[in-house]
């Protein structure tokens, strides 16, 4: 009698890169001979793979591990394996905190899931492969067209790593010095993605426009998005994280000529007081970073526009926080996420002075949504009574050009229209920051 194949239960935390990752190690897994359980309760293996990038992301972490060694507890599944940049960046300090966990894996063993997983339901003692330094990998799916996005879209991660060294972020440290996929490797799974009717690429790394930064020739960022232009089909193609100063007039130039390119830009300007962004090691992109509204919006004429912005920062002061709130009001970002500051382990912020109590951050960033709201109120008017192009990603639901997965709004719609086709949609009326609409 041939032996039941060992089922793996997906747990995805995190960012679209961590997706990716856990994209990853399914297709290693299947190629090993396991399959993917419906849903991680049902599982033999339930995998969790994590984000550790603050301390909100560390807390969802431990809450979705414990239950699964709860899960484990009651016999529901028989082991329980950690991947991903919570167990990246404490590594063996998780086995004494979690000893009902049987292995943790860092973002340099992906491609060894497999062997972790038998290993761990062989109940030997837990297994920690998180090899020391600082991750040195770049991988490329086993399975290019698997996703977990849902038949629509995808996301196309181009390069692993940070070469930017921001005060208040963790990154670096966890995922090591920035490394490019080599641009054929990236253009096959393209090829393959679209080939199963996937209707958007979204290309994303920690900085997609170094992208090539690494290489010895002239391969960069504007010379992939290109060879992807060529790909044949009906496609959005989406560039997620722009760093404000690395906007060149090639990749505006793309974003204009491309038949393909969604006129999309996400420039994460954090904060715009000069002298706090120099102590976020921002400083050499202030003065794009105070220009960058205007300065996208003549260069790409329709474009939409996403930031994020912190605040609390360490130094950050009653007047530097309403310069904040004025440029805020003045660039009327389309779309914008205000997070409050939490020093980080190992980063350059943690050791600061002169940091606002977090009761203040976290009223500061709720006062930059409340005035991004009203910003909002009157974008949306200029949506209801037109009609405009959308990509049908669930029942009932679509995406605007102008709207990321995951990040920005939706639209919910009426009518029939199927998932992975696009449709022209008609905007009844904005909810919230989603739209209603009728196809």
């Amino acid at each position: 009698m041939k032996a039941r194949s060992i089922s793996v239960g997906l747990v995805a935390l995190g960012c679209a890169k961590n997706t990716v990752d856990l994209q990853v190690m399914a297709g290693h897994l299947l190629k090993a001979g396991c399959v993917l359980a419906p849903q991680p309760d049902d599982a033999d293996v339930i995998l969790v793979n994590t984000c550790a990038f603050i301390e909100a992301a560390r807390e969802e972490a431990v809450e979705e591990i414990l239950r699964a060694c709860e899960l484990k507890r009651a016999g529901r599944c028989r082991a329980v394996v950690v991947s991903g940049c919570f167990a990246q960046r404490y590594g063996d300090r998780l086995t004494e905190a979690f000893p009902d966990v049987d292995a943790f894996l860092g973002i340099d063993a992906l491609d060894k899931i497999a062997g972790i997983v038998h290993r761990a339901l062989e109940k030997t003692k837990a297994n920690v492969t998180v090899p020391p330094g600082m991750p040195k990998k770049i991988f490329s799916p086993p399975v290019p067209a698997l996703r977990l996005t849902g038949s629509a879209f995808a996301y196309l991660k181009i390069a692993e790593g940070c070469a930017h060294r921001c005060a208040y972020c963790a990154i670096p440290a966890i995922r090591g010095q920035y490394r490019s996929r080599p641009l054929r490797s990236i253009v096959a799974e393209a090829r393959a993605l679209l080939a199963t009717g996937v209707k958007e690429l979204n290309v994303i790394a920690q900085d997609p426009l170094l992208y090539g930064v690494d290489f010895k020739d002239d391969t960069d960022i504007v010379k992939l998005l290109r060879a992807l232009d060529r790909l044949k089909g009906d496609f959005w193609l989406r560039v997620l994280y722009a760093y404000p100063s690395e906007i060149s007039d090639g990749f505006i130039d793309w974003m204009n000529t491309s038949s393909h390119a969604v006129k999309y830009i996400d420039v994460p300007i954090q904060h715009t007081d000069p002298q706090i962004l120099k102590a976020m090691a921002r400083g050499s992109a202030v003065a794009a970073t105070l220009s960058a509204a205007e300065r996208l919006r003549a260069a790409v004429p329709g474009v939409t526009l996403r930031t994020t912005v912190l605040t609390g920062f360490p130094g950050e002061t009653n007047d530097s926080f309403a310069k904040l709130l004025m440029d805020v009001k003045r660039m009327k970002f389309d779309h914008l996420g205000a997070f409050a500051f939490s020093p980080e382990e190992g980063t350059a912020a943690a050791e600061m002075d002169g940091c606002p109590p977090p009761a203040v951050a976290a009223k500061r960033a709720r006062t930059v949504m409340s005035a991004q709201r009203k910003v909002w109120v009157e974008k949306a008017k200029g949506y209801v009574g037109k009609t405009f192009r959308a990509l049908v990603v669930a029942p009932g639901i679509a995406r605007l050009e102008s709207q990321a997965p995951d990040v920005d709004g939706i639209v919910r719609f009426k009518g029939k229209a199927e998932i992975g086709t696009f449709a022209n949609m008609r905007i009844e009326k904005a909810d919230g920051f989603d739209f209603i609409a009728t196809v």
